[in-house]
This record gives C-alpha cells, structure tokens and sequence, in this order.
C-alpha cells in the first residue's frame, strides 16, 4: 500500500494512505511512498516534535 507525508498549521508531521481524502487541516507534505519510506523521511524532516505555536512562544 502507498502512503503519503502530511503535513498540518502546526507543523506536525504524520502519514496517510494514497488515493484517500485528506482529513481537514492537513496538507500534502510532496513525499509519497511505503509506509517505511514515508516514516523515514519523516524521521529525517521532523527534528522538533514541538508544535508550530510552542516552537513561537519560546522564541524559536
């Protein structure tokens, strides 16, 4: 089965199945691939698990 990378407005990374409609507030990230694939690269991308408006209030 293929999966993509997805993307929402904090930032926060997660994979969903190919050829299925996004969930609202999440967008396609442009990394399609397996399951492995997509987890990889999210492994690599994602290095600050804090969402988007945490990352802000500390100042970073």
């Amino acid at each position: 089965m293929s999966h993509r990378v997805v993307v929402n407005h904090e930032e926060q990374y997660s994979i969903w199945p190919a050829g299925r409609e996004l969930p609202d507030g999440w967008r396609e990230e442009g990394v399609s691939g397996t399951k492995e694939e997509c987890l990889a690269h999210i492994d690599r991308v994602w290095t600050d698990l804090r969402p988007l408006s945490a990352r802000k209030a500390a100042g970073g």
